[in-house]
């Protein structure tokens, strides 16, 4: 899993509330069980018309928030169903720290998982960096997450909490499987040592 520590980039403005896991990757894309190529599908039925072509009025299909990092969303962000192709898609597309009111529990944990940040702040801070974000390129935030803070494009702070196990794991880049590699020399002398105690086992 990629680390998290400090990230100054284009953030996207996505002023909706209560967006679930089906608009940010629709189910005809569970079937998969890799983590990359998911991007492409990310919000499909806002990016996309029937015909498959883009929405040029969709955020993530112009200019300068194709290229975005940093999503600055409303209340109760990736609802639903516990779909982790969700966060898979967003890291797939680009997207390392979302930025919002409130996220659905399943999700946030996800995120951590997946080596995105879920950054929760209140809603007039999110406002001002919501307008940020909509200045495009020459407005880029800041989010340092030794620090844990998020800066806006004039220099605002806006500090925010996060579980200190979660920040570690994003420091690290530690997802389940790093955690327990993590223990491996333990793991090793508890099989040898069982190996030599029970050799039936």
């Amino acid at each position: 899993m990629k680390k998290f520590d400090k990230l100054t980039a284009i953030a996207a403005p996505l002023p909706l509330i209560n967006v679930d896991t089906d608009m940010i990757i629709p189910k005809q894309y569970l079937k998969t069980i890799k983590r990359s190529g998911l991007g492409v599908a990310l919000f499909d039925e806002m990016r996309y018309d029937d015909d498959g072509n883009e929405n040029p009025d969709f955020v993530l299909n112009r200019e300068p928030w194709r290229a975005a990092e940093i999503l600055v969303t409303g209340a109760n962000f990736g609802c639903g169903s516990s779909r982790e192709h969700a966060p898979w898609a967003l890291d797939d597309f680009g997207i390392r720290c979302v930025i919002a009111p409130s996220f659905a529990d399943i999700f946030w944990n996800n995120c951590f998982k997946n080596g995105i940040l879920p950054v929760t702040l209140p809603q007039e801070q999110v406002d001002a960096l919501m307008a940020d974000a909509e200045q495009g390129g020459n407005a880029r935030l800041t989010v340092d997450l030794e620090n844990q803070v998020v800066t806006g494009a004039d220099g605002t702070s806006y500090p925010f909490e996060i579980d200190p196990f979660k920040k570690h794991c994003l420091l690290e880049g530690l997802d389940d499987i790093g955690l327990t590699l993590e223990r491996a020399g333990a793991i090793d002398t508890y099989e040898a040592r069982v190996a030599i105690e029970r050799p039936w086992v």
